[in-house]
């Protein structure tokens, strides 16, 4: 932020103020210090709870994204478990019909929606299904309908990786010698496939779920920016715009700790559902 190219008080203040105006306010945002000076009362600050005021909302930085992170939690929270409900399923049947046509022409497309930009994605669905067919609204927010395209959007673009990841994971599972073990005690291959070949194929996709979450986030930015919802990305790209640093920084803060949170709690999450993991850490602390 401190190395980017132009004045971040040409933003804030009208052009025909003087240079002696401009450097009085840049004196009281603290802009004129080092760098590191900058960098160390901002810490101070952050520490205490204070992220500044924004310099283009004239408002609390903290009351600003207070205001902004319903929209992304809801926006990311049911990307996410509309991912896992599709994502999921498919990944197991693919394992199950492994090299069939159905297994290849999903995985395919699972490839391709995952090469595919979302913004680009979004975009069409706009003009699809918002312009031309009129069934969803273009951008804003005023109601829960407002969340269906974005919310596909997500979907589509983030489930390739967890099919494929689901999809291995079985297939590694269902060789395993307890499986064998349950179907020849007469178990039906439903009951073996949810019960022990899923059920232990979602260790590893549970701590890859976790630590795609932050991912996810920073991927809703864009997607928030193309449907114009009022969440934190929009929120980032339109202070990044503007130079605005306070908010640019609390935001980013944000989503670096909501990694190293979910990254702890994939770890202890994998420690839960999987023993060995437990027991081998039990052993190396001793």
């Amino acid at each position: 932020m401190y190395m980017m190219p132009g004045d971040p008080i040409d933003m804030v203040v009208d052009r025909k103020v003087s240079q002696e105006k401009k450097a009085e306010i840049a004196h009281e945002m603290g802009y004129d210090q080092p760098f590191l000076t900058q960098y160390k009362n901002w810490v101070d600050d952050t520490i205490h709870g204070d992220f500044g005021t924004s310099t283009r909302y004239k408002t609390d930085v903290w009351g600003l994204m207070k205001e902004r992170i319903p929209y992304s939690l809801q926006l990311c929270g049911w990307s996410l478990i509309f991912e896992l409900i599709i994502a999921l399923p498919l990944g197991l049947l693919c394992a199950i019909k492994k090299d069939t046509l159905f297994d290849r022409f999903t995985v395919n497309f699972s490839l391709f929606l995952t090469a595919v930009p979302g913004f680009w994605l979004g975009a069409l669905f706009i003009i699809i299904f918002a312009v031309e067919l009129g069934w969803f609204p273009i951008s804003g927010y005023a109601g829960p309908e407002y969340f269906v395209l974005p919310i596909a959007t997500c979907v589509l673009t983030g489930m390739g990786g967890t099919l494929r990841i689901t999809k291995s994971e079985v297939l590694d599972v269902i060789n395993e010698k307890y499986v064998t073990t349950a179907y020849a005690k007469g178990l039906p291959k439903r009951t073996v496939m949810i019960k022990h070949v899923l059920r232990n194929s979602l260790i590893l996709v549970t701590t890859l779920v976790f630590m795609s979450i932050p991912w996810l986030i920073s991927g809703a930015v864009i997607i928030e920016k193309v449907f114009g919802l009022p969440g934190m990305g929009n929120l980032l790209l339109n202070s990044i715009t503007v130079q605005d640093m306070p908010v640019v920084q609390a935001v980013l803060l944000l989503i670096a700790i909501l990694t190293v949170l979910c990254n702890l709690a994939s770890d202890l999450i994998m420690g839960v559902l999987d023993p060995r993991i437990r027991l081998s850490m039990a052993g190396g602390d001793n």
